[in-house]
């Protein structure tokens, strides 16, 4: 069951038919903030109809002959086979080039083609680069108006809107980026949902750490926040509808009144008990006692914390500026005040890695849980994969066998020591690296990966017959004058030399 939190325009004249498609399940759809706030507005616009659609959708509204528009929210690099899937499915060409006056116009926004879109640039007729909210709305309002116009000439029109993107018109493109002057919010709620009846709310957007391997920070800057009244106001919207809230944000605890935030929530909690809290993340020298008691207060048993590298100097190189001292308090701050346990986020394959930031890490896991005993500890661990626009994107991949000896050794050391430990696919990784660093001429690779099937061998099949050296992407160090095939984004911010210094205050 689906509960909308607004009421759309009655009897509307579709003048526009718009399909807004994302490449997964409808449960994890429902969860994801972004897709249902853009869905919301615009589904708000008198007359465009708009209709979800997902991977498991079995009927659709609008015959896919009557679709003018679709769109996909592309947040995982992975994503592009289900997107080719779902091309498939309604029988829309999969390059853009083979679509006719017949067929909708076909676009993406989010992070992965907001950072580098030139795997994928040939399935799709223009690109959102940056913040969606008020581009989208400017997009189907721009075709709908001139519909009696043909592909090529709304696309040249397109073109001229900032944050959008047409490959086939070649130029500079200004990411767009939102102030928050309002708070995005769950705009469905639904028992089907990944995030049962959760209300998530995003608290700010963007990270002012800039830990020198982040998308998520060097994407989004500058860091904004939502101002605290209207986050009171929405959270007591929310709470209209369900016990649970979520609050959402790169950096929550650096927002101004954080601490105030938590207060008013945990105020909440004590007038009405059974209210469930759940933060997206924490940084270590943001946990003090009134943050774990609203946690613990709020339903909250375990939480996590993102430490990236187990010794201090390899959290130096990366940016990632929390001394164990921190760490250990943090621990300390969390059990004395209810907390159960956390989990520990960290990588492997950092640039300057050695063995001995391995031995650090597992020397780490070994003195919390001997200094803290009887609080849950575990470890999730992600191989380094370069991500453009970040200082790192000159550095490779490490190689996937080197990668897999340490993923063996740190299982051993771990079980060892009675510490679980999850550890990320170096193989998956090694093709998302590949992914995140490509260019335009990956389009019938990628076509042919997705009709292969879609598994780590179909992408090494299609590789070798469309001759891809895929470890110049995902594992050559880059030279700093490499020209990248991002370097038409113009972010907000920082420049390309900011990332040249950084890089170069590792070396």
């Amino acid at each position: 069951m689906e509960t909308k939190l607004y009421t759309p325009p009655q009897n509307k004249t579709c003048e526009l038919v718009f399909w807004f498609c994302y490449p997964a399940i409808n449960s994890f759809a429902l969860s994801s903030l972004g897709y249902l706030w853009l869905l919301k507005e615009i589904e708000m616009l008198p007359d465009v109809c708009v209709e979800k659609v997902t991977t498991d959708t079995q009927t659709t509204r609008f015959m896919p002959a009557e679709v003018d528009l679709m769109a996909f929210s592309f947040s995982f690099d992975l994503d592009f086979l289900k997107i080719l899937e779902m091309l498939d499915k309604y029988g829309v060409p999969l390059r853009a080039s083979e679509r006719n006056e017949n067929h909708p116009l076909v676009f993406a926004g989010g992070p992965v083609v907001s950072a580098n879109p030139e795997p994928y640039r040939d399935f799709f007729d223009f690109v959102v680069i940056g913040d969606g909210e008020e581009v989208n709305v400017q997009v189907v309002n721009l075709i709908k108006e001139n519909k009696s116009l043909s592909r090529a000439e709304i696309l040249k029109l397109l073109a001229q809107v900032e944050g959008v993107y047409v490959p086939s018109l070649p130029a500079k493109v200004k990411k767009s980026t939102k102030k928050l002057q309002q708070c995005i919010y769950s705009t469905i709620l639904s028992d089907e949902a990944f995030f049962k009846d959760t209300f998530v709310i995003e608290v700010e957007r963007g990270c002012a750490n800039c830990c020198r391997f982040c998308l998520a920070c060097f994407l989004n800057l500058p860091i904004r926040f939502v101002e605290l009244e209207e986050l009171k106001r929405v959270i007591d919207l929310g709470l209209t509808y369900t016990p649970k809230i979520a609050l959402l944000g790169a950096q929550i605890s650096a927002h101004p009144k954080f601490h105030e935030l938590c207060k008013y929530i945990y105020d909440k909690a004590q007038e009405r008990p059974g209210i469930e809290m759940n933060f997206s993340s924490l940084r270590v020298d943001a946990i003090t006692p009134d943050v774990i008691k609203t946690l613990v207060l709020t339903g909250s048993h375990h939480s996590t914390l993102a430490v990236e590298a187990g010794s201090e100097r390899l959290r130096k190189v990366i940016n990632k500026n929390i001394t164990e001292e921190q760490i250990f308090s943090a621990v300390r701050i969390a059990k004395e005040n209810g907390l159960k346990g956390f989990k520990f986020y960290a990588m492997i394959g950092l640039p300057t890695e050695t063995q001995k930031d391995i031995d650090a890490l597992i020397s780490l896991a070994k003195r919390l849980k001997s200094t803290f005993p009887g609080f849950d500890i575990s470890f999730g661990v992600s191989t380094f994969v370069p991500k453009a626009h970040t200082p790192f994107q000159w550095c490779g991949h490490e190689d996937v066998k080197s990668l897999e000896k340490k993923t063996n050794y740190l299982k051993k050391e771990f079980h060892k020591l009675g510490i679980n430990i999850n550890i990320s696919s170096a193989k998956w990784d090694y093709w998302q690296a590949v992914l995140s660093r490509g260019d335009g001429t990956f389009t019938q690779f990628l076509i042919d990966a997705y009709k292969l099937g879609g598994k780590s061998g179909a992408f090494k099949q299609a590789a070798k017959a469309n001759k891809i050296d895929t470890d110049y992407y995902a594992s050559a160090n880059w030279d700093l004058e490499t020209q990248l095939p991002w370097d038409f984004i113009e972010l907000t911010a920082p420049p390309k030399d900011f990332l040249k210094k950084q890089f170069c205050s590792i070396i």
